[in-house]
């Protein structure tokens, strides 16, 4: 949630690329996330082409407007997006489903190799998806990456604080609201 808010920080497509051009190459994806990647469409679409210069690897976007409100800027730039989350998570909404927050989320096959390599998340949730990447970096900051279930982080959070230690997130508790797709 800390990514959803913003006015916290910005970047630029060059910084981006720079950053991930060291690792680019053993990538076997790249997912793109919150913030709102639509919100910053041009810099989104200038991103997307410049990873697809650099990798064969598959490029799956998350996004909380609706498919209605974005597969025409979609079309205009085909076969730069291989996989297509749409539709905002909303915790009121259960997760049975696979690779999505929450079941109103709809999975799009954008290409062949997005067919390829997402088709098998059209399913319901199983012990597969109870899988987050942890990443340690220089600072001593920890980073997840993945999916978690409901209520993860705070029995993560329970856990740590009931062995005495301290833990502190990034995370922006401000109430967000949905939108419209921006022209």
């Amino acid at each position: 949630m800390d990514t959803w808010a913003p006015g916290k920080g910005t970047t630029s497509v060059d910084e981006v690329v720079r950053t991930i051009s060291r690792w680019i190459g053993m990538a076997d994806g790249v997912t793109i996330s919150g913030g709102e990647p639509f919100d910053q469409s041009v810099a989104l679409f200038e991103l997307l082409a410049r990873i697809r210069a650099l990798t064969k690897a598959d490029i799956l976007v998350f996004t909380g407007y609706l498919w209605s409100a974005i597969s025409e800027r979609l079309a205009s730039s085909p076969g730069m997006i291989d996989a297509l989350v749409t539709g905002p998570f909303d915790l009121n909404v259960t997760q049975t489903r696979a690779l999505r927050g929450s079941d109103n989320q709809e999975l799009h096959l954008l290409t062949p190799l997005g067919r390829a390599r997402f088709a098998s998340f059209e399913r319901d949730l199983d012990q597969r998806d109870r899988t987050l990447d942890v990443m340690f970096d220089d600072n001593g900051d920890v980073w997840f990456a993945g999916i978690p279930r409901r209520g993860d982080f705070r029995r993560l959070h329970q856990l740590i604080e009931n062995t005495g230690a301290t833990l502190s997130t990034s995370e922006d508790n401000r109430v967000l609201l949905p939108k419209t797709c921006p022209q």
